[in-house]
């Protein structure tokens, strides 16, 4: 089985910066896709960032900076730098990943258990 668990979740005043980590263990032979979701209050799940494989991003807005999605190969480990956050950020955020547990199994999709950000002044 593998696990995700965020961590760097919190309360932040407005223009300010958070640095998500998600780190994977278990059985891992490979991760071809991280991700991170939010939820707020009220509202669906949505994509914030993914890091695919082969390096390239996808973003819920166009890349500029505000939030930017990194891997530690050597850990398992990925992150999401969040700066200049906005009241509008404050949400549950989920790491996700696709996971293949050995070189001939088929990927399967694990979820965090998520961690609070909170953006007030």
């Amino acid at each position: 089985q593998v696990q995700l668990v965020e961590s760097g979740g919190g309360l932040v005043q407005p223009g300010g910066s958070l640095r998500l980590t998600c780190e994977a263990t278990g059985r891992i032979f490979r991760i071809s896709t991280m991700s991170w979701f939010r939820q707020a209050p009220g509202k669906e799940r949505e994509l914030v960032a993914t890091l695919y494989e082969d390096f390239t991003t996808k973003y819920l807005e166009p890349w500029n900076g505000r939030f930017t999605i990194s891997r530690d190969y050597a850990d398992n480990t990925w992150i999401l730098q969040m700066h200049d956050l906005k009241p509008e950020d404050t949400a549950v955020y989920y790491c996700n990943a696709d996971v293949f547990g050995s070189r001939i199994s088929n990927s399967q999709n694990f979820w965090g258990r998520g961690t609070q950000v909170t953006v007030s002044s």
